[in-house]
């Protein structure tokens, strides 16, 4: 595995290389880092891809500017094509994305349709479906708001030596890992600067059709999200669109189910 610091609009990204072959892009959420995609890279190294998986803005070993406009969907995807640009990736791309990440992957489909043949969305669907799901949605979503409160959800999360991202956690490599990023000055502010930085995008931006074949990939037992929320980016698609459903994980389907989901992504992001 290759580790590289790529510097791209005004910070310093960390980004990690392995494999040989079709690129594949990965893109992690909150509260996560790159460490997410532990147990899927291997399987996708393994069946001929290169995977790239990026410490987002605000998140792991990336850099954390303080303000909350640096947090914009505009330019956390404006990181994502920097990457590849750096890299020298000429071909189109799988693009990958889970949580914040699956957001940030449909706003690059939109924008940047040109760099990607294929994109699986785990988790979070298309932003439209996402904004007109109905109650359900907005009860599952009522954290939304409460991050919107400086100050607030840093001590909630931060209370108890970090409990409730500990409890997040099915085992205590990922707890601990998600403690040693967040415990850093500033870093669980930055973090939750996504969500204070784009809440008004949430509602209000006109989003377009989604012209990537898209695979959407939903977790039945998932604490934050509806199911109406993925099967209804369909409606919001121009091209080819797959959903699949998996049974037995909860909204982190990379660390629960990855022999799943990494066969999904596989089948999926065959190079055309």
């Amino acid at each position: 595995m290759e580790v590289t610091s790529i510097f791209a609009n005004d910070i310093n990204l960390h980004v990690q290389v392995d494999g040989d072959g079709p690129p594949i892009l990965l893109l992690h959420g909150f509260p996560d880092t790159s460490h997410l995609w532990r147990h899927v890279t291997p399987l996708l190294v393994s069946a001929g891809f290169k995977v790239i998986a990026i410490d987002q803005r605000g998140f792991g070993q990336s850099d954390a500017p303080e303000n909350v406009d640096a947090y914009t969907i505009d330019k956390i995807a404006a990181d994502a094509v920097a990457v590849l640009k750096t890299l020298g990736v000429t071909e189109k791309v799988g693009l990958v994305g889970h949580d914040w990440g699956a957001f940030i992957g449909w706003f690059l489909c939109l924008k940047n349709p040109e760099l990607f043949h294929a994109f699986v969305a785990v988790s979070v669907g298309h932003p439209l479906a996402y904004r007109h799901s109905g109650p359900a949605q907005w009860l599952k979503g009522w954290y939304i708001w409460m991050f919107q409160i400086p100050g607030l959800a840093e001590w909630i999360f931060s209370a108890n030596n970090y409990k409730a991202l500990r409890d997040i956690s099915k085992e205590s490599v990922d707890a601990e890992q998600r403690v040693a990023s967040f415990s850093r000055k500033g870093r669980l502010t930055a973090a939750l600067n996504w969500y204070r930085a784009n809440f008004t995008k949430l509602l209000t931006y006109r989003f377009g059709k989604n012209t990537v074949p898209t695979l959407g990939i939903y977790s039945v037992n998932d604490v934050a999200l509806t199911e109406k929320q993925m099967t209804d980016s369909q409606k919001y698609m121009s091209a080819k669109w797959e959903y699949f459903r998996v049974e037995e994980s909860s909204h982190w389907i990379p660390l629960d189910d990855p022999a799943q989901l990494s066969a999904e992504i596989i089948r999926w992001c065959q190079p055309i």
